[in-house]
């Protein structure tokens, strides 16, 4: 179905990601809309849901994430606008197959650290079957559902800590929810493939997927859309790697046991440093991003108590930019978070 409103935004999934800026969707499009551009660059995509805004309002998205686990729900919800998963499809993959071979990755490596043993066998099963799909927006599809039903039986929806305790333990509880945590998977998996493919549409634009460094990206577009991690006023980083290290294992499956850092309890993957979650590189990245696409609008997420500060920021735009105007969201709050952080936009023209 082709459509140009903004009003298929309220189809996107729905998601426990963190960082996610699904909640500021509305918000961010009534800041945009007035803005003249048709080609726009989601620089650090995430979960899709500012790209798939964009492609609610007609425009030409290229969705980018260094995460390539990321890469594929751009894949499936950014790119793909006609490609969905059938019935027999969904019973294929939740099904183990006489004639395929199921390895045991996940249940050798990660007992007793994020599942029990049997949901550890469901994935090594599920993730093999998916691998088996001959087309490459089903398996993004497919990766999409089986990424939010590993997040939603998390307790905080990460992957930060060996702590599946937390979900077995009788005890009573203040925090999380442990019906959804006992849910079947299977069940998780079939709601959110009935939503990715709900979400899918065309625009009637030729949109696009990447999996790069966005300094990588030697292009020019109308408008680039910067949502970088977030670094707080105490100078620490939102590692998104590591707070999903197992989502980008599962898209890296055949590679996974080579990239562990097996003296980490929670077997993370290994990390080779992100400028943008250092506090002493950060400023500099910033410039270099700004400088690099400076014949573009460029629009700024960040957070009011962050590092840089929001001056910090404006005073860099005004390098390359005659015009910066700095718009707050005063009434949103962070999920987890307990300081009075504000929302702000930034934009350059």
């Amino acid at each position: 179905m082709k459509t140009t409103s903004s009003n298929q935004t309220q189809l996107f999934p729905s998601t426990r990601y963190q960082g996610s800026k699904l909640k500021l969707v509305k918000w961010l499009e009534e800041t945009l809309k007035d803005l003249k551009f048709h080609s726009v660059l989601d620089g650090f995509g995430g979960t899709g849901s500012v790209s798939y805004m964009l492609k609610g309002m007609g425009k030409h998205v290229t969705y980018n994430d260094i995460l390539k686990f990321n890469f594929n729900i751009g894949l499936a919800l950014i790119e793909n606008d006609t490609i969905k998963i059938s019935d027999d499809e969904i019973d294929f993959i939740l099904k183990r197959q006489r004639y395929i071979k199921y390895p045991s990755f996940i249940s050798d490596t990660f007992k007793d650290i994020y599942f029990t043993d049997e949901e550890n066998q469901w994935i090594d099963t599920v993730i093999t079957n998916i691998n088996h799909l001959d087309n490459i927006y089903k398996k993004s599809l497919a990766f999409f559902a089986l990424f939010q039903s590993c997040i939603i039986k998390r307790p905080f929806n990460l992957f930060h800590r060996k702590n599946l305790y937390m979900r077995l333990s009788d005890v009573k509880r203040n925090f999380g929810n442990k019906a959804t945590w006992d849910t079947p998977f299977e069940t998780h998996f079939r709601k959110f493939i009935e939503e990715g493919n709900r979400a899918v549409f065309s625009n009637g634009q030729k949109n696009r997927a990447l999996n790069k460094n966005i300094f990588d990206i030697d292009e020019i577009f109308d408008l680039v859309y910067i949502d970088t991690p977030y670094i707080s006023g105490k100078g620490v980083g939102v590692d998104y790697l590591d707070f999903y290290h197992f989502l980008e294992g599962l898209v890296k499956y055949p590679l996974w046991a080579d990239m562990i850092d097996y003296e980490s309890k929670h077997k993370k993957i290994k990390g080779n440093g992100n400028i943008w979650i250092n506090k002493h590189e950060i400023h500099k990245a910033f410039d270099r991003l700004f400088n690099k696409f400076k014949e573009s609008i460029l629009v700024i997420s960040y957070r009011s108590d962050g590092i840089p500060s929001i001056e910090e920021l404006k005073g860099l735009l005004k390098k390359y930019k005659s015009h910066v105007e700095e718009i707050k969201h005063k009434n949103y709050k962070y999920v987890l978070s307990h300081s009075k952080s504000e929302e702000v936009l930034l934009t350059g023209m």
